[in-house]
């Protein structure tokens, strides 16, 4: 019998042992794969989700990320304008956002909402799930996302009407500024969070609704480069042509995320290296074990004359078997996880 087919026998004799060291091994591995994925695929995913619409650059107010603050720039459309008239721009636009409330169809209750504020001949923010895009100068139409369908009332959708609330007034806590508004389409906003009720419209409705139409306000503008390879210089031209905002490429906003998860990937490193000592000690303790259980085995076979290297060889083998049992169950189990952990973070 090979030494590989004498661990697996070995293994055979004890049942329950030996499902539950390959449990606590599955276990192990499976965190340590999940860990080690976590790590470098959370700078992979962001990277990947800021660039589903192919817009690689945000402006943002001096020292801030996108939607990192309340700060907005003033004078948006003129920026959009001196920003798609700069060579290697193929297309740039502007984003607003606010707190709204909207009021509960056929009711007189307001339910919280996020409203965004888009140029829909540059949007890179949203996806059209049902029904049509919102059309440059449509100030009479509305985006709703499929939570804030719901909240605005059960069989709210394509062609109804809603009513969006700007702003209350503090002292006797009613509209000051209200708009009722067609729904032209169902849309999944690319950077809510899961449930988050939010609407989109086109960004003069969202400014006057938000009290930011005087100076022009907008939270964050996107622009898209010509060619990929042309990003950096591009970046780089726009830093120096618009002093006043904070300009950040793709790679620039993954560098950030990365310094603010830079604990996270600690964490990460540490628990997949106790996994992986977890998973050492749990198979030494076994095979430890085993040797002691079969002392007279041993014995037995040397003095029949089988080699010290050979009985080593059988119990490495038993280890073996093991280490490659437990971990190919730990990369099945890791996969299966690894699904819920990525719903999670998406």
């Amino acid at each position: 019998m090979t030494g590989l087919g004498w661990g697996v026998r070995s293994l055979g004799r004890h049942p329950l042992r030996t499902a539950l060291s390959l449990a606590g091994i599955a276990v192990a591995a499976a965190m340590l794969l999940d860990m080690v994925m976590l790590s470098g695929g959370i700078e992979k995913s962001f990277s990947e989700m800021l660039l589903v619409r192919g817009y690689q650059i945000r402006l943002t107010p001096k020292g801030t990320l996108p939607f990192d603050t309340e700060a907005s720039l003033p004078g948006a459309s003129e920026l959009v304008r001196a920003i798609r008239a700069e060579p290697g721009i193929e297309a740039a636009g502007a984003v607003l956002g606010s707190a709204l409330y909207g009021r509960v169809r056929g009711g007189d209750s307001l339910v919280s909402l996020f409203g965004y504020g888009i140029q829909p001949e540059a949007q890179a923010i949203y996806q059209v799930t049902e029904g049509a895009d919102l059309s440059p100068g449509d100030t009479a139409g509305v985006l709703l996302s499929e939570p804030a369908a719901e909240l605005l009332g059960p069989a709210t959708g394509v062609g109804d009407t809603v009513t969006l609330v700007g702003r209350l007034d503090p002292q006797i806590a009613v509209a000051s500024v209200g708009r009722r508004l067609d729904v032209r389409g169902i849309v999944r906003w690319l950077y809510d969070y899961r449930g988050q009720p939010s609407v989109g419209t086109v960004l003069p409705m969202m400014q006057r609704l938000a009290g930011r139409a005087a100076d022009d306000r907008a939270s964050l503008l996107l622009a898209k480069a010509a060619d990929d390879a042309m990003v950096p210089a591009v970046a780089a031209r726009l830093r120096q042509r618009f002093p006043q905002v904070e300009v950040n490429s793709v790679a620039d906003l993954v560098v950030a995320a990365k310094q603010r998860l830079v604990y996270f990937t600690q964490l990460s490193f540490i628990l997949g290296s106790m996994s992986l000592v977890v998973a050492v000690l749990l198979i030494a303790t076994l095979l430890t074990i085993t040797v002691n259980e079969r002392l007279g085995e041993i014995v037995t076979l040397r003095a029949i004359g089988v080699s010290r290297a050979t009985i080593v060889r059988q119990v490495l083998a038993e280890g073996v078997a093991l280490t490659v049992i437990g971990a190919g169950l730990g990369i099945l189990l890791g996969l299966v996880t690894a699904e819920y952990l990525d719903a999670i973070l998406t």
